[in-house]
């Protein structure tokens, strides 16, 4: 098995801001998640990969609260979350998106950004009577984060556009930009790159590389496509049958036997002979 390698090769480990330990998931007499154990240091970018049907969206669900474990644990910066629910996990830092984005479809692009930030005070309706003043601050500071967010992703084109017609791109960065609005600790995106064009593909990537060097946000993300893997993540993690197959720089990873076995195949075996 492929060991942890340090993205950086000899300097000193960052720490890890999210723990998997010995995770287990069974659905009737299918074990999806097999003591499975991983970890994503702050400021990195890990890739979790594997064949279809190797538990990789189940493990997002367990980390994010949509399923619960039946053993093992969870760990955001120390704390077991394993157990919590969705939101509580939300609350605490930890965003995620999805192979098919959620977004509100008959709302605009920035009203889909403007409903994400927790525990707003125009949410409580005894608050909403005695406190508009504090409303109309707060509305008037997540609007301009919005439009920041917008501008940022160059979406600012469709701020006031139904999101539900959006390009199949476009959608995938408006789910990046409303985990944004949640100044979240660690982002999971689930295949980011599916259904996208190779254009707005970099467009995510860029953005992603950006938060990460200038923001100092964490990324753990599932993907199939094997180039922006490869070069975008470090570490890999790569899942066979609900257990860590390997772990390690990604160039250590695509060599390795076990792994082109299991799910690389012939795309990347040339390199490894």
């Amino acid at each position: 098995m492929v060991q942890t390698t340090h993205p950086s090769r000899g300097a000193p480990a960052a720490p890890a801001l999210l723990e998997v330990r010995d995770l287990t998931k069974s659905f009737g007499g299918l074990r999806a998640v097999d003591r499975c154990s991983f970890s994503v240091a702050q400021g990195t970018i890990t890739g979790l990969i594997g064949p279809n049907g190797a538990g990789k969206t189940t493990v997002f669900n367990l980390i994010t609260g949509f399923i619960t474990p039946d053993s093992g644990r969870v760990l955001l910066n120390g704390e077991d979350i394993g157990r919590l629910r969705p939101d509580q996990v939300f609350a605490r830092g930890l965003c995620r998106t999805f192979q098919i984005p959620h977004e509100h479809l008959s709302m605009s692009v920035l009203e889909n950004l403007l409903l994400v930030p927790y525990r707003q005070t125009g949410e409580h309706w005894w608050k909403a009577i005695v406190g508009g003043k504090r409303i109309r601050a707060e509305e008037s500071a997540l609007l301009e984060k919005g439009r920041e967010v917008l501008e940022y992703l160059q979406l600012t084109h469709v701020a006031n556009e139904y999101a539900g017609n959006l390009s199949g791109g476009q959608k995938k960065l408006l789910e990046l930009g409303r985990t944004l609005m949640a100044d979240p600790k660690v982002i999971l995106l689930d295949e980011p790159a599916a259904g996208v064009n190779r254009t707005l593909l970099k467009s995510i990537v860029d953005n992603i590389r950006y938060l990460v060097k200038e923001r100092g946000m964490t990324f753990l993300l599932i993907e199939h496509d094997m180039n922006m893997v490869m070069s975008l993540c470090d570490p890999v993690v790569v899942l066979s049958e609900g257990h860590k197959l390997a772990e390690g720089h990604p160039e250590a990873v695509r060599n390795d036997k076990a792994v082109l076995e299991a799910y690389l195949g012939g795309q990347y075996a040339a390199a490894a002979s």
